[in-house]
């Protein structure tokens, strides 16, 4: 293939949708007023946007009724103007979901990529699974209307209660609320360190849970952390700070 030609192959695809596929991995955003996104997510834009670190835990009409900080900050920016933005995640798979009015959505922090400004966020570590892991999840609550896009280490799998899930695996719920639980034959047969013997658990008949084939823990964190589309030159304050 001459450089004619594989420009003009991997070129941005037209649409008329907000929120893009380009392919897989990456996922084009047209930007007119605001969109929020997973902090050193971008890997390229075009036009005029700038970016705003969020020190808010809440956002949307939420947060205009109640702007609640958190010491440990919170892993979204702003991108406001006109353009495009490109996002991408170490090469994490993009699923685009619509979300209708008051529906919600529950979101590993790690597996959040953007969404729509008018959607209803707020941030947290679930309190219940604070022994769970290393120290708890960080989650992203979604509440429509809006677009969201997720991220995932290969194609997930949607699971319904009731089901106990690994906790380094698990990336977002609904309408189900889990609870940590401790087997202890797994911890004895695979180790004390093993997340294995950690897990969430969901009961219920309601509600389902998308778990990814790949553990996200800790020190696969660590290994990846500042590479393969985590930087953003020009916005080190804006991550370094989140």
């Amino acid at each position: 293939m001459d450089l004619a030609g594989f420009a003009e192959q991997h070129a941005p695809q037209d649409s008329a949708e907000q929120f893009d596929l380009e392919n897989s991995k990456l996922l084009d955003v047209a930007v007119d007023g605001t969109v929020m996104a997973k902090a050193g997510s971008m890997v390229a834009y075009d036009g005029n946007l700038s970016f705003t670190g969020k020190s808010s835990a809440e956002g949307g009409l939420k947060g205009m009724v109640k702007s609640k900080l958190t010491s440990e900050g919170t892993p979204v920016m702003e991108a406001e103007g006109t353009g495009h933005l490109y996002l991408a995640d170490q090469g994490k798979n993009v699923q685009v979901l619509e979300l209708d009015a008051g529906q919600e959505l529950s979101v590993n922090g790690e597996d959040i990529l953007a969404f729509e400004s008018r959607v209803d966020y707020s941030i947290g570590l679930i309190d219940s699974l604070s022994g769970v892991s290393t120290g708890g999840l960080t989650n992203v609550f979604l509440e429509g209307p809006g677009k969201i896009a997720l991220t995932t280490h290969g194609e997930p799998i949607v699971l319904e209660p009731p089901v106990r899930t690994d906790p380094d695996a698990t990336v977002a719920w609904a309408n189900t609320t889990p609870s940590s639980n401790v087997d202890r034959n797994l911890k004895d047969m695979v180790g004390q360190s093993s997340g294995e013997s950690y897990q969430l658990d969901f009961t219920g008949s309601e509600g389902f849970v998308v778990v990814q084939p790949f553990e996200e823990g800790p020190a696969q964190q660590a290994a990846t952390d500042g590479g393969g589309g985590n930087n953003t030159p020009g916005l080190g304050d804006v991550i370094n700070g989140i």
